[in-house]
């Protein structure tokens, strides 16, 4: 999911296009065509989380890029009590298609698309299991395992770390492959580097219980570099940025793996960052709208599951660490990546999406 077009200047679209509170369309005046509108209701993290929901928002507006009778507007979530309102505001607004962001979003999007059988949902991360709900879910314990496997290689101290937002499924599945990849480079290696902040057995952990605060991000983060964690994963949304904001400021005593969207196209601290367990969302869901938009009905089963093999997840470039990982590594990273493609390295996690 290498699709990290201008997340940069797209900070700028979103800071210019973020009236979620006015959700009146602005008619691109001109063909006199009846416009399709696809409407977005944001997680609690809000659109500039510089993650998923970010990440979903640039997924309409590269649809309507693509086909400009689309007319796109979100709202945002201050509270998970808002999804049901926002979501319904959208139907009696007569959306054409209405996307939820985000796994929590989940019972909320169950509820509002049976009420309204008639009315086309998308939801990132969650597959409710309704009709009327086309599921976009990635299995980026994949990609995670491949960061897991180059944390290990890169790691000084002989610890990594990782923490999440809060016990999902859409967190903890990369949780899971990141520990699962330190653990395939020991056996590989004879080695033994440690995770810190989560242990796949037991699926118990260390958690911000927050996508937004960034200093929740910091607080956890900072717990395990003063354990010996010389490389951090956090899946926590916008409360990581508390984290890579740290790293960098630490004067290279630890990286950071960022996740979903290219750290360095979406952060300010691309210094700080060894790379991204990318989440390929935007492809995701420009591809969904333009079909519906196109007249396509969109089948909730199978829906749409990203991984390696088709491009719905990866990892990043290296951006400023291309000189710094070494080419062996760089090369057994691709490998992983082939081999997990292809089947000979089998990838599970409990969280893992189901069709």
């Amino acid at each position: 999911m290498r699709i990290a077009s201008a997340i940069a200047a797209g900070g700028l679209v979103l800071g210019a296009a973020a009236c979620g509170e006015a959700p009146e369309d602005d008619n691109n005046a001109g063909n006199g065509a009846k416009k399709y509108s696809a409407c977005m209701v944001t997680d609690v993290g809000g659109i500039d989380d510089k993650s998923f929901n970010t990440s979903a928002w640039k997924g309409l507006q590269e649809a309507k890029k693509a086909n400009d009778n689309i007319d796109i507007k979100y709202v945002a979530s201050k509270a998970e009590a808002d999804y049901e309102v926002n979501l319904t505001g959208y139907v009696n607004q007569k959306c054409d298609f209405i996307l939820a962001v985000g796994g929590l979003m989940g019972d909320a999007t169950k509820k509002a698309a049976t009420s309204n059988p008639n009315q086309q949902f998308g939801i990132v991360d969650a597959n409710p299991g309704v009709d009327n709900v086309y599921p976009m879910q990635f299995d980026t314990a994949q990609a995670a395992f491949q960061a897991g496997y180059l944390a290990a290689g890169m790691s000084k101290s002989g610890k990594v770390g990782t923490y999440g937002g809060l016990p999902i499924p859409p967190v903890t599945i990369f949780m899971d492959g990141f520990a699962d990849g330190v653990a395939y480079y020991n056996k590989a290696k004879g080695k033994n580097v440690q995770v810190l902040g989560w242990d796949k057995a037991t699926q118990k952990g260390s958690f911000t219980n927050d996508f937004g605060k960034q200093d929740e991000g910091k607080k956890v983060s900072d717990a395990l570099v003063a354990q010996g964690a010389d490389i951090v994963m956090p899946v926590a949304g916008g409360a990581g940025l508390g984290t890579t904001a740290a790293a960098q400021a630490s004067g290279g005593k630890y990286s950071v793996i960022w996740v979903d969207v290219d750290g360095c196209e979406s952060t300010p601290n691309c210094a700080a960052l060894l790379t991204t367990v990318v989440k390929n969302i935007p492809d995701a869901v420009k591809e969904a709208v333009l079909k519906a938009a196109g007249g396509e009905k969109l089948q909730s089963k199978p829906g749409f599951v990203g991984n390696l093999a088709n491009n719905g997840v990866s990892i990043a470039p290296y951006h400023d660490f291309e000189s710094k990982v070494p080419a062996e590594l760089k090369a057994e990273v691709d490998k992983i990546k082939a081999d997990i493609a292809a089947g000979t390295i089998t990838v599970t996690s409990k969280a893992q999406p189901t069709k």
